[in-house]
């Protein structure tokens, strides 16, 4: 009787901790959460006494910590030892993988994107598929980070998957399994081209630590072909390094602009990152194309040079992933991410959605000032064309030959060429979007009709 009472107020004791560790104004609520508290501890030691099976009272408590986390948002999470090492990993921007930078939407592991030149990307995975089984072991309600686990091993190892993908209708469709083998991933990140009428074309794969160099050196040879204008494409992006995406907007906005800034519940969460020098090309027009995989960092540019005026935004509603989470150690390898702050535009607007409330769904994200709309297939197809283009080491640049029409693209080259006005092309982009919606109200009359005639 005395090891199960000390059993009990170990547990108490862990868990008080953690909560004064991580969460310091807790303790004047002890009192009042106490009850729940010994609520928690309860079930632990009636699973831990009474389950069918022996279970181990570390792994019942670290399943608890999840559930708290879990109730936060997507990208709070605790991470098991093996999950923080690789986290640490991770900083050193190499990696054996398959090659897609994933999200958590709607409860499923989804891609982003996958990288240029990556086993995922030979394969075939695109854009906004959906990974449902990994080597027979169910996604469901799996975290990012043990799903991203499965995914990673030796070199030149299989692994097999199972996707769905939206078909023409929006709506997903389970996919014949693939069987890819892990490769050592190096993205590369960025890939640039002269368009016609001088127009400069940079895509940029996402923020990594050279990506600003590498920006850089992309304009400086689109500026000796004589570029008077500038695309900067950060359609799938899925961010990287905040320092990325200051640094790059620090080449377009004058010196004192504010670029970002961060807030959380505490006063030292709050972070403003502004512009500081003189900019290497202030005056350059610029249009910037987003999608629904642009996110993070590519969020934070957009919003940037939308909210200064210096750039007008083209594509569609970005993904909305802006927060500041904090990594904390724990005891045992173990390792805690929490969201601490969340980032907001010059304006003051909100960058971070929330997918788990409906009722918040016009907020967050940033919004093009032309909203282009295309089907995610058709879309699909763009990206697959320029990523099979990009440059990988040790192989020569392919000769651009793109056949599928970009109209996100040619949309923003027509404004920057002066062939149509910024206020004509969001009258444009206002009556189709009215168009669709008429479109979409009379197929969803015709649906119910058809079932009431039934």
């Amino acid at each position: 009787m005395q090891v199960k009472k000390l059993n009990k107020w170990v547990v108490i004791g862990a868990i008080l901790f953690f909560m004064g560790t991580l969460f310091p104004y807790a303790y004047g609520a002890v009192d009042s959460s106490l009850k729940k508290l010994r609520q928690l501890v309860d079930v632990l030691e009636f699973v831990k006494e009474n389950y069918v099976e022996p279970t181990d009272t570390d792994q019942l408590v670290s399943g608890a910590i999840k559930g708290v986390v879990h109730e936060l948002d997507d990208f709070s999470s605790y991470l098991e030892p093996k999950d923080y090492k690789e986290l640490k990993n991770d900083t050193k921007g190499e990696f054996g993988g398959l090659g897609m930078r994933l999200q958590k939407v709607d409860d499923f592991i989804t891609v982003m994107s996958p990288m240029p030149d990556t086993p995922a990307f030979k394969a075939g995975v695109m854009p906004q598929d959906r990974i449902l089984f990994v080597d027979d072991k169910d996604l469901t309600d799996m975290p990012l980070e043990d799903a991203v686990s499965l995914m990673r091993g030796k070199v030149g190892s299989k692994v097999k998957l199972t996707l769905s993908r939206k078909d023409k209708d929006g709506n997903y469709q389970k996919l014949p399994d693939i069987t890819l083998k892990r490769a050592t991933i190096v993205p590369e990140v960025v890939y640039h081209r002269m368009l016609p009428d001088q127009v400069g074309y940079i895509y940029l794969v996402d923020f990594s630590g050279h990506s600003t160099q590498e920006v850089q050196k992309a304009l400086e040879d689109l500026q000796k072909q004589g570029m008077k204008s500038l695309v900067l494409d950060l359609r799938f992006n899925p961010g990287g390094l905040l320092t990325g995406a200051v640094d790059i907007a620090k080449l377009f906005l004058p010196d004192g602009e504010m670029i970002v800034y961060t807030q959380g519940r505490k006063e030292e969460y709050y972070q403003e990152y502004k512009t500081s020098g003189t900019p290497l090309y202030p005056d350059l027009p610029m249009a910037v194309l987003i999608n629904q995989g642009s996110a993070s960092a590519s969020e934070i540019v957009s919003g940037a040079l939308q909210d200064n005026h210096r750039a007008i935004i083209v594509g569609q509603r970005s993904f909305g992933k802006a927060s500041v989470q904090q990594v904390m150690p724990l005891s045992g390898g173990a390792g805690l991410r929490l969201t601490i702050a969340k980032y907001y535009t010059p304006s003051g607007r909100l960058i971070q959605r929330n997918y788990r409330d409906k009722s918040k769904a016009e907020e967050g994200g940033i919004f093009p000032d032309v909203e282009v709309y295309f089907t995610p297939e058709e879309e699909s197809k763009v990206f697959m064309q320029y990523n099979d283009i990009v440059y990988t080491p040790g192989k020569k640049p392919k000769l651009p030959q793109f056949k599928v029409k970009d109209p996100v693209l040619d949309q923003a080259v027509e404004i920057l060429t002066g062939k149509i006005t910024l206020e004509e092309a969001k009258a444009k982009a206002e009556k189709a979007a009215a168009e669709r919606k008429a479109k979409k109200n009379e197929k969803t009359n015709k649906k119910t009709e058809n079932k009431s005639a039934k």
